[in-house]
């Protein structure tokens, strides 16, 4: 039911918006690329080098900032959060704005506290600047995004 609602949506959005309907597939398509890569990221980066199997260089900047390694769990588990909040709010656009400034955040953040790591192989400008190109393709694709929550499912009353 939810697909067919869906596909009336974007014949709604060719009719009211001259958008075709292999267009808001395709900008359906480029959402949940781009949604499904920073969730995939963000919860990668809080399990994998923080929770799991924490990281010598993960420590080695937090030293540097001069902040307590007790709060790296804190951190990865606020970065699982953050990925699962990116499925569960789906269609808030805001929420590519909102990740593009902390990726930026961080990424000054590296710059300023432990710049050496700007040159190393797997580095946060690559890891960041990728994000906030998701976060670039992700707002441009929302705009007019086709909904099945928009359909009506019963006669109004």
């Amino acid at each position: 039911m939810a697909v067919a609602a869906w596909s009336f949506d974007r014949l709604r959005l060719w009719i009211e918006c001259d958008i075709p309907p292999e267009v808001s597939l395709r900008m359906a398509l480029i959402h949940a690329c781009a949604r499904i890569s920073i969730t995939f990221i963000w919860i990668w980066q809080g399990l994998i080098p923080k929770l799991w199997f924490p990281s010598p260089d993960e420590k080695a900047m937090l030293s540097a900032a001069g902040v307590s390694l007790g709060i790296l769990p804190v951190i990865g588990a606020a970065e699982v959060v953050f990925g699962v909040a990116a499925v569960l709010l789906w269609r808030w656009r805001p929420f590519f704005v909102l990740n593009a400034v902390l990726m930026a955040g961080a990424l000054l953040s590296v710059a300023l506290q432990s710049p050496s790591y700007l040159f190393a192989a797997f580095n946060p400008v690559t890891l960041n600047v990728a994000m906030i190109a998701f976060s670039i393709i992700g707002y441009l694709s929302t705009n007019n995004l086709a909904s099945a929550t928009r359909c009506l499912r019963r006669p109004p009353k």
